[in-house]
């Protein structure tokens, strides 16, 4: 009799594990989501001294304050939707945290002496991807070529053709262009 009941407790015992498991690897993929979500406000992207400069810049442009009232945030340009890039792109972002920690960044003359550096490495993660992040929201086909002026028209039309991306013409469109190296 021993044999039977040994076999259910052992198969119960399984099953108990395997659906722990799945509950564990759910909550701490829910986790995972909460903590992406949270870390992609951007408030919490300028709590870093770091990015307040670049807070101020957006404020700026026309990703901030425009006739149709869409307002950028930081994730929508430098946060990827899918969520292998996503992670891919939050892995490098601790990069921004030990620096700000280091105090690498931490006062303006600081990060206007690294502000070319770090916006080539963005403009080239971008242009890697295919200006991903502007497509999210700007592509070439829901353009309204007629509200444009012709020399965007034609420069939109060409790029479309040739395959360039955003980020081939648009450098500083958010923040301030780094200092030309003479």
């Amino acid at each position: 009799m021993t044999g039977n009941g040994e076999k259910c407790h052992g198969r119960g015992r399984k099953l108990a594990l395997l659906a722990g498991g799945i509950v564990a690897g759910m909550v701490l993929m829910l986790g995972l989501i909460a903590g992406f979500e949270y870390t992609n406000r951007t408030e919490f992207c300028i709590n870093c001294h770091s990015m307040q400069t670049n807070y101020n810049e957006l404020k700026q442009s026309v990703h901030y304050s425009n006739r149709s009232g869409a307002h950028a945030q930081c994730a929508d340009c430098h946060i990827p939707k899918e969520w292998g890039a996503k992670l891919t792109r939050k892995l490098f972002a601790a990069n921004d945290i030990i620096a700000e920690m280091k105090g690498t960044l931490d006062t303006p003359e600081k990060y206007n002496a690294k502000r070319g550096e770090l916006a080539e490495r963005v403009w080239k993660y971008m242009a890697a991807s295919g200006s991903r992040e502007c497509v999210s929201c700007h592509s070439y086909e829901s353009m309204n070529a007629a509200k444009q002026t012709t020399a965007a028209r034609q420069k939109h039309q060409d790029a479309s053709k040739e395959g360039r991306t955003c980020i081939a013409c648009h450098k500083g469109v958010a923040h301030k262009m780094p200092p030309r190296e003479e």
